[in-house]
């Protein structure tokens, strides 16, 4: 049995909800094998994306925002990095 992919990505963004203001680290694939690995806080989500301020030493913040549907088709992963070291992988399960 499949469920439509709107409800997917409706329980991608609630799931990312709850970790609104932690520590993340980001891998994206850019394309022609430029991958962009940096840290950062999930700053905010909305509807259709969500906003990680990333921790950028040479030029200061910078936001990136990201759509449901990459971290759906692994363009995009998301690791949490909890206070207590420890480390939940955010993961589109076709439940």
């Amino acid at each position: 049995m499949h469920l439509a992919p709107k409800s997917i990505l409706a329980d991608i963004k609630k799931d990312l909800e709850s970790y609104v203001g932690e520590k993340i680290r980001l891998k994206a694939n850019r394309g022609r094998k430029k991958i962009l690995e940096r840290e950062g806080v999930l700053e905010s989500t909305y509807p259709n994306i969500f906003i990680i301020k990333l921790d950028e030493a040479d030029n200061g913040e910078r936001r990136v925002s990201y759509s449901y549907a990459d971290l759906l088709t692994e363009a995009v992963e998301l690791v949490i990095c909890s206070s207590g070291g420890q480390e939940t992988k955010i993961e589109a399960h076709s439940r």
